[in-house]
């Protein structure tokens, strides 16, 4: 029987999981890469350097997708599911990984972000207004964002940090 290729996959976990879902794959005996940066610590108590998730959300499992190593990636605590198309995951290329490793080993700002549009579903996970789901309606300036509420027929907008907010899966109807 041949041995079925490995390549990397990009795992979607649970909010704030990464760490989670990395060192149990580890322990699982997988190869994964969970990318992280330096950035400085946004309490406002501390000046300290943080490493935090690149991919807020994601990490990288390299795998030939076999059904029972699917199944114990997926079992695993906080992974969510192989981002991919209904009928497959998709490949992410061994040069991306690469790359994404060179950037992460050097001490030099990586700037990252998810340009959202108008309607995009979105949570609210940091800040005052923290477990609020709503739409993103426009990007403010300043690193802020309007996000619209519905409640009981009406919106109510609030202004948060972009980098307080994540995308939710859009729900097919």
């Amino acid at each position: 029987m041949d041995k079925l290729e490995r390549f990397w996959y990009v795992l979607h976990t649970k909010s704030r999981f990464e760490n989670v879902v990395n060192e149990g794959l580890i322990k699982k005996s997988f190869e994964v890469f969970l990318p992280k940066i330096k950035v400085r610590s946004r309490r406002r108590d501390r000046k300290a350097m943080i490493r935090i998730p690149l991919f807020p959300g994601y990490v990288f499992v390299k795998t030939d997708l076999n059904p029972s190593e699917h199944l114990e990636i997926v079992k695993t605590a906080g992974a969510v599911k192989l981002i991919g198309t209904k009928e497959s995951s998709i490949p992410v290329s061994d040069q991306t990984v690469d790359s994404l490793k060179i950037m992460v080993a050097t001490d030099q700002p990586v700037k990252t972000g998810t340009r959202l549009r108008k309607g995009d579903p979105v949570l609210v996970v940091a800040g005052p207004f923290a477990g609020v789901c709503g739409v993103f309606v426009r990007y403010h300036g300043r690193g802020r964002v309007l996000v619209d509420i519905e409640a009981l027929g009406q919106y109510a907008g609030v202004e948060v940090q972009a980098e307080d907010i994540e995308i939710l899966p859009r729900v097919l109807s």
